[in-house]
């Protein structure tokens, strides 16, 4: 189904996905932004030009990223040595099944781009207090004196009293 127009992507197709409210608002928000709304059909494209090489490559993909397409030239980000060599032996194909797909990639450059290990989010422990130790903190907060300067930490410990009360 190759498109003998001059667009380096293929035609879109009705009904081809549906975004999710999200990328429906920023969607919506680019489109109705003089400057940006020109960024859209590149987005765009570079979703479907992703979309496309995910479905040859599925496996080197999930880490793999679509960087830019230009001139013909295919510029793909692997976040290591080791992806990157086994992307390179794949090339042939993925550049193969783009050209049958009606993309114009003449030639693919791969970049080796290591991306910043995501934190992940650690769930909290809740350090359980004695009973003598809450009965420290709650007359702790008692003896305090009522002031501007210490009203922060007898509400912190008032907090601190009753999630744990609440906790056990």
């Amino acid at each position: 189904m190759a498109s003998s127009s001059s667009f380096p992507y293929p035609p879109k197709r009705p009904g081809g996905g549906s975004l999710n409210r999200t990328a429906r608002g920023i969607s919506d928000f680019l489109q109705t932004h003089d400057k940006l709304g020109m960024l859209l059909p590149a987005v765009q494209r570079m979703q479907a030009l992703e979309k496309a090489c995910a479905a040859v490559l599925p496996s080197l993909f999930e880490t793999c990223s679509v960087m830019n397409l230009e001139a013909g030239q295919l510029t793909l980000s692997a976040p290591n040595a080791a992806l990157a060599s086994k992307l390179k032996q794949q090339l042939p194909k993925l550049q193969n099944s783009l050209q049958s797909q009606g993309w114009q990639v003449n030639a693919i450059r791969l970049k080796v781009q290591v991306r910043k290990f995501e934190e992940k989010t650690s769930t909290s422990k809740q350090i359980s207090l004695s009973n003598r130790a809450l009965a420290a903190f709650a007359e702790l907060e008692g003896e305090l004196p009522s002031s501007a300067r210490n009203a922060g930490l007898k509400a912190a410990l008032q907090a601190m009293l009753n999630r744990h009360r609440t906790g056990s």
